[in-house]
């Protein structure tokens, strides 16, 4: 093992934090198993939002990462989120974390270096709340740039892509037939999925549409308390549980048909999948699918809109995304920020208003009439009597 030299503390060397290390190249690969008592180290270039939520809702109290969080490419929430929900991040301490540490090793986090033993086995830098907020601000003022390489990039792949306009999707014919003239929700892990996704819970009910979960979509719609019709994407963030209660899956394919995500359904004990080659985003292809199967209306929660949403998710163009919604026009509906329109909860005041008019209305009944009256008095004893009061 090289000798590395002693971390600079930077303000931070008050900081003491022991738990069990997990490691994860992907941070979603590894949430699962994350708690207090854990401390994930990671490979995370600018790390999103999305993950940090996932990361404040697991408890983990530190977060180890071998690449930048923040690197001033465009403006990334994720590691804002991080510190001001007080979780310590030790940034940039480098690839060779991975080699001279294994997922169950016991660390310790001391200011700006990781110990084993006692022993200094990677450096790093503290990213706290003010540094965080710094870097948010400064790559905001780079956005233009993101923007016109996202804009020259996008259209480079709509070359490629273009074909999406056009070609009609191998879909098989059961799905297809369930599909046609329903109402269809595409569900997909993005921005706000749990809260937009709540606030739909009567169109749900209601309605009953045909539920896609895009990969990990569809264990949010199983968390939300709804079932799944279909599960489709490449299958590298879903759950064997989602796939075995699911009607139907999909596995969403390359274009030249090899589909890696093949190999995780079979895990799951599920056999006789078939695939869908397809290029672009699996949230995209998904509702071509739903599209091309006659779906009378598509009502998207959780999908990628906007440059720092699909720079979160990795992506140097959106062509998929823009073919996608040129194509299927109006019957898109986009339910994101829903719950911010809609709330879930009823204001008290109204509330209470209403029960009181309820009151004043039953009693206005009650002393109008003297048979009415009666009947309440009646059940009034009786339910004196059944609770013994």
């Amino acid at each position: 093992m090289s000798r590395l030299s002693r971390p600079s503390m930077n303000g931070s060397d008050d900081f003491r934090l022991s738990g069990r290390a997990v490691l994860g190249h992907k941070t979603k690969d590894i949430v699962s198993r994350l708690n207090a008592s854990t401390i994930p180290v990671l490979n995370h270039e600018n790390l999103d939002r999305v993950t940090a939520e996932m990361l404040v809702e697991s408890g983990v109290n530190a977060v180890v990462n071998a690449a930048g969080s923040s690197t001033g490419a465009y403006p990334n929430l994720g590691p804002f989120i991080l510190a001001r929900s007080g979780v310590y991040i030790l940034d940039g301490v480098g690839q060779k974390v991975f080699e001279r540490l294994k997922t169950g090793d016991r660390i310790e986090l001391r200011g700006d270096g990781v110990y084993r033993d006692g022993e200094l086995v990677a450096a790093g830098e503290h990213l706290g709340l003010e540094t965080a907020e710094r870097r948010l601000r400064e790559s905001r003022a780079v956005v233009g740039k993101a923007l016109e390489s996202f804009a020259q990039n996008t259209v480079e792949f709509m070359r490629r892509e273009q074909d999406l306009l056009f070609s009609r999707l191998d879909v098989p014919e059961e799905i297809s037939h369930e599909i046609r003239g329903r109402q269809v929700l595409v569900v997909v892990r993005g921005y706000d999925y749990r809260q937009d996704l709540a606030a739909l819970g009567p169109y749900l009910r209601g309605v009953r549409p045909f539920v896609i979960g895009v990969d990990g979509g569809a264990d949010a719609v199983l968390e939300a308390g709804h079932r799944v019709d279909l599960v489709f994407g490449d299958m590298d963030s879903v759950s064997a549980r989602a796939l075995q209660t699911a009607d139907h899956v999909l596995v969403h394919a390359y274009p030249d048909g090899t589909a890696p995500g093949l190999q995780m359904v079979e895990a799951s004990g599920i056999s006789g999948v078939n695939t869908l080659a397809a290029p672009g985003l699996s949230e995209d292809i998904a509702i071509l699918i739903a599209e091309q199967c006659g779906a009378e209306l598509i009502v998207a929660v959780g999908t990628h809109v906007g440059l720092v949403e699909f720079l979160d998710k990795g992506r140097k163009g959106a062509s998929s995304t823009f073919l996608t919604r040129l194509k299927v026009g109006a019957r898109l509906v986009d339910a994101k920020g829903v719950s911010k329109l809609y709330p879930t909860s009823v204001p008290v005041g109204p509330l209470v208003a209403l029960v009181v008019a309820g009151l004043l209305a039953i009693s206005a009944v009650v002393y109008s009439s003297d048979q009415i009256a009666f009947i309440f008095k009646l059940l009034a004893i009786k339910l004196r009597l059944l609770l013994g009061i």
